[in-house]
């Protein structure tokens, strides 16, 4: 999947700026795709010199101009037909976390440690701001309510991957770091009662 792909997508919500796009990536796109605001920037520029998506300037007084992007009939008809296309390969795994945690039985455990806590921390921000905009987006009704009225239900079944893919990160963390307690420990009892013998 390129990038554009992903930035249209989040052009489906209407008219941005290049810094709205960046939020918008990290509030919500960001469960199913990254990128800088730098490359939001290039590509945007890219995506508008091949008419994907046009601008206008809006004045702003004591702030610098900014530029709003939005699809043009041509991008909304890349959307289409991106759409249409199959999907490409599941996307793997590709984690240094995991590399240091196989790495773990002859490194520093207690780093690994760490390392696992430190991301369940990430994965319980992001949780609950993920969270956050499905209130946000509920708005009090009920999920069923939502799903039957929203004009727009691709958003939020993305946002429920990342929150599911975000749980998960915590469970497993929550397995792996009682594990190597659970080795720890036992490593600790085994050379108590060697030096006893």
């Amino acid at each position: 999947m390129a990038l554009r792909n992903a930035v249209m997508a989040a052009l489906l919500e209407g008219e941005a700026s290049g810094y709205d796009l960046a939020k918008g990536f990290d509030a919500s796109v960001a469960n199913f795709w990254m990128a800088a605001p730098q490359q939001l920037y290039r590509e945007l520029e890219r995506m508008e010199s091949e008419g994907l998506v046009s601008a206008r300037i809006v004045e702003q007084e004591r702030r610098p101009n900014k530029r709003l992007f939005s699809l043009t009939e041509a991008g909304m008809e890349a959307v289409r037909a991106y759409v249409a296309e199959p999907p490409g390969k599941p996307t793997t795994i590709r984690d240094e976390l995991l590399v240091k945690v196989q790495c773990t039985d002859v490194g520093n455990a207690e780093a690994v440690r760490a390392a696992i806590t430190e991301r369940m921390g990430w994965a319980e921000a992001k949780l609950a701001r993920y969270e956050r905009l499905k209130e946000r987006l509920l708005k009090g009704r009920t999920e069923d309510e939502y799903c039957a009225q929203a004009e727009r239900i691709g958003p939020y079944l993305t946002l429920l991957r990342g929150m599911a893919f975000e749980k998960e990160n915590i469970q497993w963390g929550e397995t792996a770091l009682r594990v190597l307690e659970q080795r720890a420990t036992a490593t600790r009892d085994g050379k108590r009662a060697a030096s006893r013998t």
